[in-house]
């Protein structure tokens, strides 16, 4: 959590693989990160890395059930099986109406809640949700935390989250602050 600037968005690029952070390391399990090669830290955000971004980045080409079945496809899943997940995913969701539209047909809320069916459906270890709930009014906003937080503790993915609301970061089990590029968590420690 933190001000707009303050370097939440860069920090989870870097805990993502998407960028290399300027000094340091992030390990992930049993890899550091910051010594794989672009090969590598790609095949981790395909297999173990799920993403949901702010205006959801759904592909305006393709159908809602596409694009959740769009992550199984890329790690090889067959069509029917993928899209069969990923119409489970939407149930799931509450967005099992929307499947046959393309994004730019469905609410701002629906499109957040097939990002994160389209996040989850590969079933990851982690969720990198980059202010999702940002372009969302309250109680679309409220929906989609409480659908993602729920769908990943089921799951057992670990969420993490960036947002400077402090409604969307008390769904969360730790919070921690960034401030002018620094982190520390609330008991203070960086």
């Amino acid at each position: 959590m933190g001000p707009s600037g303050s370097g939440k968005s860069t920090l989870l690029h870097c805990l993502a693989g998407i960028i290399r952070p300027d000094s340091g390391t992030v390990r992930y399990g049993p890899h550091t990160l910051t010594e794989l090669n672009d090969a590598r830290r790609s095949a981790l955000r395909r297999t173990d890395f799920g993403f949901v971004f702010q205006f959801g980045q759904l592909v305006p080409e393709l159908t809602c059930l596409e694009n959740v079945a769009l992550p199984l496809r890329l790690n090889g899943t067959r069509r029917k099986p993928a899209e069969q997940r990923a119409r489970e995913w939407l149930e799931r969701l509450e967005v099992e109406g929307v499947a046959g539209q393309r994004p730019g047909e469905i609410s701002g809320g629906q499109g957040q809640r097939v990002a994160v069916a389209r996040a989850l459906a590969p079933q990851p270890r982690v969720v990198f949700a980059d202010e999702p709930t940002g372009a969302l009014d309250s109680l679309n906003g409220e929906r989609v935390m409480s659908l993602l937080t729920d769908a990943a503790r089921d799951t057992g993915a670990a969420v993490v989250l960036v947002t400077h609301e402090s409604r969307v970061a008390a769904y969360s089990d730790r919070e921690i602050v960034v401030r002018d590029g620094r982190v520390k968590d609330l008991a203070g420690r960086i």
